[in-house]
């Protein structure tokens, strides 16, 4: 089936069951292409509460479509592949996050909401990586554990030196590799670029960065900038996004940068994902309930970006 052909029989069933398509800014292209929205995994799990579809089909990985049911608890959320799974996100579980949450009681948990919804259960709030810095302030506690991303962790503890953060020992293996070598090699090929890295990235590569955003505060900021050239920091498939969006501006990605989990999702799936509106995210009534909690919270605070 050509590509033509699919993105009509996805057109088709969107109407007859009443779908909804949201992709992540790092989904392929033609995903991104079909989708209903696009954005970061907070923007669609918000995204979903306000449409009218019964049914959600999220082109991302486990833990953004978990937050978009967690969030839709009357929806039926829907992952094309269940197999696309964030790295990051496994590298912290409820039993070990128990362990220091003993050791350390009187610190409050904040979960990066990179993380599965049964450790979200046990958070004391959430955050972004755009609110992070603003959700950590708000906590009265002075301890911090911050989970699971320690280069997050380290970005965030730049603005809050009055707070004592217990890093969890995570990372995003496509961020944590990117290299400084890599971006400066761009930069000499057009110096007049601006550097745009993702807070996930390793201190080093923030320090030579112009600035470092989330992926939807990168299109916010890039819409706004006088300037006409980007380095971007982060998965690449962001640029077609960028270039869709400004398309008067230029984009230079990393090769370095793809992550292959992200890639799992492509039109055939979907199509076969709206044809049996299956695999549904299925998640328990109690941790459903309890891992609502540190979400809320986090958007009681605000979003930052």
């Amino acid at each position: 089936m050509d590509k033509k052909e699919l993105e009509s029989k996805i057109k088709d069933l969107k109407e007859k069951h009443n779908i909804v398509i949201l992709a992540h800014n790092y989904q392929i292209p033609e995903i991104q292409d079909i989708a209903d929205f696009v954005g970061d995994s907070l923007d669609l799990a918000l995204k979903a509460t306000k449409t009218d579809a019964k049914n959600i089909i999220f082109c991302g990985v486990d833990f953004m479509a978990e937050s978009a049911r967690i969030l839709n608890p009357d929806k039926n959320v829907i992952i094309p592949d269940k197999e696309a799974k964030c790295p990051m996100a496994a590298m912290v579980d409820p039993e070990s996050l128990g362990w220091l949450i003993n050791e350390n009681p009187d610190a409050d948990v904040v979960s990066y909401i990179n993380t599965t919804a049964d450790v979200k259960a046990i958070s004391d709030i959430c955050c972004t990586s755009s609110n992070g810095a603003k959700i950590v302030k708000s906590r009265s506690a002075k301890k911090i554990i911050f989970v699971p991303d320690r280069n997050l962790g380290l970005y965030v503890q730049r603005f809050t030196p009055e707070k004592e953060l217990i890093l969890w020992q995570g990372i995003c293996p496509i961020h944590h590799q990117i290299g400084k070598e890599e971006i400066l090699q761009i930069k000499d090929k057009h110096p007049d670029a601006e550097i745009l890295v993702h807070p996930e990235c390793r201190p080093e590569i923030i320090d030579i960065a112009d600035h470092a955003f989330s992926t939807n505060g990168m299109v916010n900021h890039v819409k706004k900038s006088e300037a006409k050239e980007f380095i971007i920091g982060t998965e690449k498939d962001i640029c077609h996004r960028l270039k869709k969006e400004t398309p008067d501006k230029t984009f230079h990605s990393l090769k370095s940068a793809v992550c292959p989990n992200m890639k799992k999702i492509t039109l055939e799936k979907v199509l076969k994902s709206m044809e049996s509106l299956g695999p549904k995210i299925e998640l328990s009534e109690i941790i459903m309930q309890k891992a609502k909690l540190p979400l809320q919270r986090m958007m009681d605070v605000g979003r930052g970006d």
